[in-house]
């Protein structure tokens, strides 16, 4: 079969499901009409059952390749352990308040999501561009003089930096904006704080800003993260704002999984160990101890150290992945004591809050009428310390920076601890990994933000190209 040939293959191609077990994908507000029903299990004795691509893990990346085959008229079928898509992407939707598992916040800028996303579809909730910074006892504005010019020049005399500073970040806007970002993520590499001491920036801004800002993106406060991922985010803040969805961070995931075919989206099926040696091609074995063969190919779309559970000795975890807890509080609207839609950063060097914002000043739906929704950021798990010490440390710190009166109303809802928020990203990397896995017979990709870079546009950016690797594949040995 070739290329030409299998791209033309209608998406209605008969996919198998091996038993009535599966639960397909239903989209968000979806009506009767457009949920595809389930084939009918095939008969015992076609074991294992057949399907065109497989695709395992319904995260960002499992879901840009899945887009991307759906693209091509390429029948497939999206595999998810977990009972919703997201992967680490995830909303909770608890009394009325909006709760994104994690700090997580989307970058405008990002090239893929541009290709992929219906932004005006997501009503995306913009920050303002720059931050709050305490130090000293109170906050210090750190703002983009492109969009806040007379904050900016309000804030040239503050102590987040000297006059210096603020000049280099005006050359560093320029040197990164002045770059293509093939160049960026395959540049020589040395850690973030070693290029930023390179550059000039002085100690007072690297404590007081840099290491809140950056340590909150990157989930790294010492900002051991290659200086290829910090050059391609901080180009992405200059061309773009920071923003939330309307409807929580689970709304991009979800707008991706509902251009898809819902009856290739099958959730609650957990994947065990895939078997590329077997004669029958690629074979696929579920914890239901069921198994599925790929007539085209599969495409893991999993972490890293899952992938490294299911290949072993093909796919590495090196580092340790890199965490973040996050809590929230509720309180009345009117006692809020910052209300524009702005992040906090702890300048202090003490204390374990690294950024918080009000999260329901930058998008008001993420909390219900008269109420505003407080979002608390840590880095890392403090394992076995207990959720009642966390919280109890983290109001205790927040009353020094508001004031201890307007602290006691706020009423504590939940905590995520996030063991694996990213991958670990401190050099030596390589942010364009190859997709294809070398195994006998080959058919075997991979794809996730560990293969490109720890964003959400490296986990996009990760699917396409693997569906790319697999494409090349299959025109290489004309199929």
């Amino acid at each position: 079969m070739s290329v030409a040939l299998l791209s033309s293959l209608p998406f209605s191609s008969p996919i198998h499901f091996p038993s009535s077990k599966f639960k397909s994908f239903r989209p968000p507000n979806a009506t009767p009409s457009q949920i595809s029903p389930l084939n009918p299990p095939p008969s015992p004795s076609q074991s294992p059952d057949k399907t065109g691509v497989i695709v395992i893990g319904a995260g960002l990346a499992g879901l840009a390749a899945a887009t991307h085959l759906q693209a091509k008229n390429i029948p497939f079928l999206l595999l998810e352990a977990s009972d919703a898509v997201g992967g680490r992407v995830r909303t909770d939707f608890v009394d009325g308040f909006t709760l994104d598992r994690g700090f997580q916040i989307f970058i405008t800028a990002y090239p893929e999501a541009r290709k992929l996303l219906d932004y005006d579809a997501l009503d995306l909730q913009r920050f303002y561009s720059g931050a709050k910074v305490f130090f000293g006892g109170r906050f210090h504005t750190v703002a983009d003089p492109r969009r806040h010019f007379s904050d900016s020049l309000q804030s040239l005399a503050n102590p987040i930096g000297s006059l210096i500073d603020k000049f280099l970040i005006a050359l560093t806007i320029i040197r990164v904006l002045s770059k293509f970002d093939f160049d960026i993520l395959t540049a020589d590499e040395v850690e973030t704080i070693e290029l930023l001491r390179s550059i000039g920036y002085s100690d007072s801004i690297l404590d007081r800003f840099f290491r809140p800002f950056f340590g909150g993106i990157f989930f790294d406060r010492e900002l051991e993260t290659t200086s290829r991922l910090f050059d391609f985010v901080f180009k992405c803040l200059a061309l773009g704002d920071n923003t939330l969805p309307r409807n929580g961070i689970a709304a991009i995931p979800e707008q991706l999984a509902a251009k898809l075919n819902p009856s290739s989206i099958v959730l609650n099926s957990r994947v065990i160990s895939i078997d590329h040696e077997s004669e029958e091609g690629v074979v696929v074995n579920l914890q239901s101890r069921e198994s599925l063969r790929s007539d085209l190919g599969v495409i893991l779309a999993i972490e890293e150290f899952e992938a490294a559970s299911i290949l072993t000795g093909k796919t590495e975890a090196k580092l340790p992945a890199r965490s973040t807890i996050c809590l929230y509080f509720s309180v009345d609207e009117e006692k809020v004591p910052v209300k524009e839609p702005v992040l906090l950063l702890n300048g202090s060097g003490r204390g374990i809050v690294n950024n918080m914002f009000f999260a329901s000043n930058v998008a008001p739906s993420y909390a219900p009428a008269g109420k505003a929704l407080v979002s608390v950021s840590l880095i890392g798990v403090y394992s076995g310390v207990r959720e009642e010490e966390l919280v109890e440390r983290v109001v205790k710190e927040l009353s020094d920076w508001f004031g201890e009166a307007a602290v006691a109303w706020w009423k504590y809802l939940r905590m995520y601890r996030v063991e694996f928020a990213q991958p670990n990203q401190r050099p030596p990397t390589n942010l364009l990994k190859e997709a294809r896995v070398r195994v006998k017979g080959g058919g075997l990709y991979v794809c996730g933000d560990y293969v490109t870079h720890a964003t959400f546009d490296g986990a996009l950016l990760s699917g396409r190209r693997a569906v790319e690797a697999l494409l090349k594949d299959r025109a290489a040995v004309g199929l």
